[in-house]
């Protein structure tokens, strides 16, 4: 646009002014006319004569002040917001009493409606507190084992439930928390065993066993089930065991799945004996009364359990494992040892 056409007139049959409204004062008549917006009021007014012209729409934020202290410095256009895991909204509903018929109405529901809801809300406000104890030390228990938000929020979920349901009646509420953390593990695809719940909630296995069952036969979900390969890595780690053990366990223990003869067994008893035969097997001899410490199994649980192991060593022993990992032997791996106060068929006792 040249310097002309800035000087030139506008059109007032032109789009400019057929799609757009001009605003005048009707007194003033002026071609700019001075108009003053009043948000208090909610008005256009002309600046010079004071006359209203137009209301104004406002589309600014309402921002409002909801907490307790009016007079605090807290401006926002919603309330606090809804914590999923209490009870109840916390939404009250104010009948407005004004002058009129409708007064006395009004003034007897509001006091109907107030005896309810103090009633109502005391009730309330006992069972949140509760609730909210409870949640503090799923968050501390979750917390002391670094487990992930995802975990916590499970867990209080499942306790939620558990309350609502009136399943804690006669429980013990620690074992209730410790049941709902072990099911949230599983649900986040992460291993935990009945003694990592012990030694997190002071409770002991029987206890946490029956809260268990009890629990799943009342919810009729499906926990799951832990994995040896799922506690084979945290084993090792714990045992300070390179990462050639980890990859042979975890093999011996995937393959383990199909022996008929050992199957049926305790999937921690399978991980601490394939980390006990992978350990000698590469030379390292881990100490059974380690992995026992460590996983929480016995002894002698541990060596029946790699007697089994040991005796389907051609089926578990491939030679890709020998062909990975060069200082693999199987000459290293110890015989396991006759059960104590046998002897072989036909022999006879020697006395000394």
């Amino acid at each position: 646009m040249t310097k002309a056409d800035d000087q030139k007139p506008l059109d007032r049959n032109g789009p400019e002014f057929r799609w757009s409204a001009a605003l005048k004062c009707p007194h003033c008549r002026d071609e700019v006319p001075n108009l003053v917006e009043d948000f208090a009021s909610g008005d256009y007014i002309c600046g010079d004569c004071g006359l209203v012209l137009d209301y104004i729409i406002d589309t600014r934020p309402e921002w409002r002040t909801f907490t307790n202290d009016e007079r605090g410095d807290d401006p926002s256009r919603v309330g606090n917001a809804a914590n999923p895991f209490l009870v109840g909204t916390h939404l009250d509903t104010v009948i407005v009493q004004r002058d009129g018929r409708s007064y006395e109405l009004a003034r007897d529901l509001n006091h109907t409606q107030n005896s309810n809801r103090t009633h109502e809300r005391t009730l309330a406000q006992r069972h949140d507190h509760n609730l909210v104890q409870a949640y503090k030390e799923i968050t501390t228990l979750c917390e002391s084992y670094d487990m992930p938000r995802s975990t916590i929020a499970i867990t209080k979920q499942l306790y939620k439930r558990a309350e609502k349901e009136n399943l804690l009646q006669g429980k013990n509420n620690k074992a209730i928390i410790g049941v709902c953390i072990f099911i949230a593990r599983r649900r986040d695809n992460a291993s935990l065993t009945f003694k990592d719940i012990c030694a997190l909630t002071k409770v002991n296995r029987k206890e946490i066993a029956r809260t268990f069952k009890f629990l799943k036969s009342k919810w009729d979900m499906d926990t799951g089930t832990t994995s040896s390969n799922d506690l084979i890595t945290r084993f090792c780690a714990n045992l300070n065991l390179d990462q050639d053990t980890r990859r042979i366990a975890d093999i011996l223990a995937q393959r383990a799945k199909d022996m008929d003869n050992i199957s049926g067994k305790n999937p921690v008893s399978i991980a601490s004996a394939c980390i006990y035969l992978s350990s000698h097997l590469l030379g390292c001899g881990c100490n059974p009364k380690a992995i026992s410490d460590i996983a929480g199994v016995n002894e002698t649980t541990i060596r029946a359990t790699y007697k089994i192991l040991h005796a389907n060593c051609k089926g578990l022993l491939t030679p890709d494992i020998f062909a990975s990992t060069p200082k693999a032997n199987e000459d290293n791996l110890p015989i396991p040892s006759p059960p104590k106060g046998g002897r072989p068929k036909g022999g006879t006792l020697q006395q000394g």
